[in-house]
């Protein structure tokens, strides 16, 4: 029996919509957040290590960025109507990466700072209609794990190479697998930016990473992004679906429409190559797919409660407390409402519940349950929670294995 994302969601508080609101604009619920805030953090940090300087731009943009970058020409019918300020025609971006280019732009900058990356966790935009509009998976309003890298043609090919490691990573760390890599290309009866060689060296920058990280993959003609070709990184749902969940793209369309410059090694002025890619898609996306695969139950690092605190009788409810205030590192609940079994049949997708009778409250000692059913010795509180801790790194730090292999 397949999981629906739309119907554990709401069933563990994760997140919700309301009419008044609209559709395709969900809300997420503390439990949700909580998970949400865990993994934005994780990818900001894996990006940060991975030379990444991030940002912050606005969520609108002048219509005529847009027309300039392509997207009012080649993409008008996923982007909301402009809004008029003044003498001013203002659209919801549905995308970022013109504004990363004009953070580029921004200043001169020399060959010595490149290869340039610059990422940011942004909101976007797309107009879908209301009949595809529903839970996660299609929504109006998005969060964005984007990130742009600017750099010289000749670091371009090395530069995709190390997203798709890092994708790995991330991927690990967050128990999605397996995946499929599709070349996506140029298709016929599509608008598409710039011309052919342009398309066909960046083509070429693609396939030399994947060869190069020995990754098989798929070719898909009209598929391609309408400024450059991609490597899109597919995964398969519980259902049976088939979805991105990350892409790496290279644009020399952009750089080329708003002028982009660098100063060169030999004293003259050169065009960058701009490397679009996402680790993880968006948030919206990311979790409807990992509620799926994880049924709820998710890996003890971003789990909404990482711990759950269960006294056995009102005269423990005191060491419960005060065990829950040394746990505090962790994402910790004490439940004191109903029988003990009837607890922990609420708490089934919890990692961990902490069970304190009279002997653990005397002593200090818990006994932990883990949502497999088996149960570990009782030990002391603070080795409980080290343990737990221990836990979380180790799933966290999942992807640092992936680096070190071939």
């Amino acid at each position: 029996m397949s999981v629906d994302h739309r119907r554990l969601g709401r069933e563990l508080d994760l997140f919700d919509s309301d009419p008044l609101i609209g559709a395709g604009l969900p809300f997420w619920l503390p439990a949700g957040a909580a998970a949400r805030h865990e993994v934005e953090s994780y990818l900001y940090e894996l990006e940060r290590r991975a030379g990444y300087r991030h940002v912050y731009s606005p969520a609108l943009g002048r219509r005529w960025m847009y027309e300039l970058s392509g997207h009012w020409h080649n993409f008008a019918d996923g982007m909301f109507p402009p809004m008029r300020a003044g003498e001013d025609e203002l659209v919801l971006r549905p995308s970022l990466c013109p504004h990363h280019a004009l953070i580029f732009r921004a200043r001169g900058r020399s060959y010595r700072e490149l290869p340039l990356r610059i990422a940011e966790l942004g909101p976007m935009y797309r107009a879908e209609r209301s009949g595809v509009v529903g839970g996660l998976s299609r929504v109006r309003s998005m969060l964005l794990n984007d990130a742009h890298v600017f750099c010289a043609e000749d670091q371009a090919s090395a530069e995709v190479a190390g997203v798709l490691r890092l994708m790995r990573e991330a991927h690990a760390a967050l128990g999605v697998g397996p995946v499929a890599y599709r070349l996506s290309l140029r298709g016929p009866g599509k608008k598409y930016g710039g011309d052919d060689a342009m398309w066909a060296r960046a083509e070429g920058l693609l396939r030399a990473a994947l060869s190069g990280e020995r990754i098989s993959y798929a070719e898909a003609p009209g598929e391609a992004a309408f400024y450059g070709p991609k490597i899109d990184v597919q995964v398969v749902d519980p259902s049976g679906r088939e979805w991105t969940l990350a892409t790496v793209q290279v644009d020399y369309h952009q750089p080329e429409r708003f002028e982009l410059e660098y100063a060169d090694a030999s004293g003259g002025r050169s065009r960058p190559v701009m490397v679009h890619r996402s680790l993880a898609g968006s948030m919206e996306r990311l979790f409807g797919h990992l509620i799926e695969v994880h049924g709820g139950a998710f890996p003890v690092w971003y789990a909404p409660v990482q711990l759950a605190v269960l006294p056995v009788g009102a005269d423990q409810d005191e060491a419960a407390r005060e065990f829950a205030a040394q746990a505090a590192a962790l994402r910790v609940e004490v439940l004191h409402e109903g029988s003990v079994g009837a607890r922990i049949r609420e708490c089934r997708r919890v990692p961990y519940l902490a069970v304190i009778g009279a002997r653990e409250a005397a002593d200090g000692s818990v006994a932990l349950r883990l949502r497999d059913g088996s149960r570990l010795d009782p030990m002391p509180g603070a080795a409980a929670i080290e343990l737990i801790s221990a836990a979380a790194r180790a799933q966290r730090q999942a992807g640092e294995d992936v680096r070190a292999k071939p």
